[in-house]
């Protein structure tokens, strides 16, 4: 039924959370927790949730996924917090909340698979343990420059650069210390995957789009009509049939007709994609429901 649906019900039953926002409380929540095991528990928790080398080798594969809400200080929780939500904000309101979790975690896996692949034949410089959210974040960046390339971002806080520019030289920068690794804590293999997986996502997504079949042309929808005899009239009449209005069809057909479409607009590409006219209907659609079940 219609009112099942999330985006239909009552304002008080609606999470209204964007999922950019969820993300990074989760990530809070985590560090909060990454502390205070340090101070008084001890367990070994980058051994098991941390992306590692050994952790690969020995199974944890659920590292690919964990290691994206552990961090190594407040520090470098505070940027990849930031970048979520400048990023993510605008991502998330472009291509709608499921497909912004699939490219945030897409783009984490991604700079973590690199990460862990380099480590395999140099173990001295990728082999350590990888902790963060920046693959992911770099992933979001690499997305906003693609959709927006002209967007401003400002550097450490107060250079403004264009989007497209700033980038290319994360990108390169990641790429040269992959090539000429140096003696730091900085995962540039991880940002580096990450980027790729943001650009794999946004062509591969245009293909999958390009050749999808249209929806509802079902078998059952094409079959020839049947021809049948009617008897001739007096009087011909020429007048075109009068168009069924919304308030003449049943809720029924309304939904059918009027509301489905919007609700798979909204499962590709978010609410916030929605013209003011496609909102006046689901509030309609919504009128009438609620008038068929005052009649029940």
């Amino acid at each position: 039924m219609l009112e099942d649906r999330s985006y239909m019900r009552d304002p008080m039953f609606r999470w209204n959370w964007p999922a950019f926002m969820v993300l990074m409380g989760a990530n809070v929540v985590v560090f909060a927790l990454q502390e205070i095991n340090r101070a008084y528990l001890g367990f070994p928790l980058e051994r098991y949730l941390a992306l590692s080398h050994e952790g690969l080798r020995h199974g944890y594969l659920w590292q690919l996924f964990t290691f994206q809400f552990l961090h190594s200080g407040l520090w470098h929780l505070a940027f990849n917090l930031i970048g979520i939500y400048f990023f993510g904000r605008f991502v998330e309101d472009r291509m709608g909340r499921v497909r912004f979790l699939q490219l945030y975690f897409l783009c984490g896996t991604c700079g973590g698979l690199l990460q862990s692949l380099l480590g395999w034949p140099f173990p001295q410089h990728f082999g350590g343990q990888v902790v963060g959210a920046s693959a992911g974040v770099y992933g979001l960046l690499t997305v906003f420059a693609l959709l927006d390339p002209e967007g401003v971002i400002l550097l450490f806080f107060f250079l403004p650069m264009r989007a497209k520019y700033f980038v290319a030289i994360a990108a390169a920068v990641t790429l040269f210390y992959i090539l000429v690794p140096a003696e730091t804590n900085i995962a540039h293999a991880a940002h580096l995957g990450g980027i790729l997986g943001g650009v794999a996502f946004l062509h591969w997504k245009a293909i999958l789009e390009r050749f999808q079949p249209v929806r509802g042309l079902t078998r059952s929808r094409l079959r020839a009509r049947e021809l049948m005899r009617v008897p001739a009239s007096g009087r011909a009449s020429w007048r075109r049939p009068r168009k069924e209005s919304a308030s003449d069809l049943s809720a029924t057909d309304f939904i059918s007709r009027e509301v489905d479409p919007i609700l798979d607009k909204i499962s590709k590409q978010g609410i916030h994609s929605l013209t003011p006219r496609e909102r006046e209907i689901l509030e309609a659609a919504r009128t009438k429901m609620e008038n068929r079940n005052r009649e029940d």
